[in-house]
């Protein structure tokens, strides 16, 4: 059962059709406005639309969706995350591109747990392991100097 007040900003084909090709990410959430408030507070993403139900977020040139359990009732994953505390178990959510030290202070600022601080790997990349709201894992990481 929808929550949103009023029209959507976009109907729902429009929104669809608008889409890039690419990999999208869609996260499933008890409520958006944490999850909404954690993208943009502490990850810096602009958020292009949000209501009750849904929100739009933009993110280092990506485009990913918010959706709230509630609006998965009549969906073909009804029920998956009933009594599911942790979101995304298995799943890092990673940010190229991003600056893992600022991001890190952001999180730590506002309470967020941080799993691993800011560390260079052997890989090429500074990044930190950060839980967001219902336990999704964000790894914002920046390149190495050559």
């Amino acid at each position: 059962m929808k929550k949103r007040v009023g029209k959507a900003w976009m109907d729902a084909d429009t929104f669809g059709r608008s889409l890039p090709r690419g990999v999208g990410l869609n996260l499933l959430v008890p409520e958006v406005a944490d999850m909404e408030a954690f993208c943009r507070d502490i990850l810096g993403a602009r958020i292009v639309y949000s209501d009750a139900d849904f929100a739009v977020v933009e993110l280092l040139g990506s485009v990913f969706m918010l959706h709230a359990d509630h609006t998965y009732l009549d969906h073909a994953m009804t029920g998956v995350v009933d009594g599911v505390e942790l979101r995304g178990l298995g799943m890092e959510i990673r940010l190229y591109g991003a600056d893992p030290d600022e991001i890190e202070a952001r999180a730590r600022l506002a309470g967020h747990t941080v799993l691993a601080g800011s560390l260079d790997k052997p890989h090429g990349i500074r990044e930190c392991h950060i839980v967001g709201p219902h336990g999704y894992i964000f790894v914002p990481s920046a390149a190495l100097p050559a």
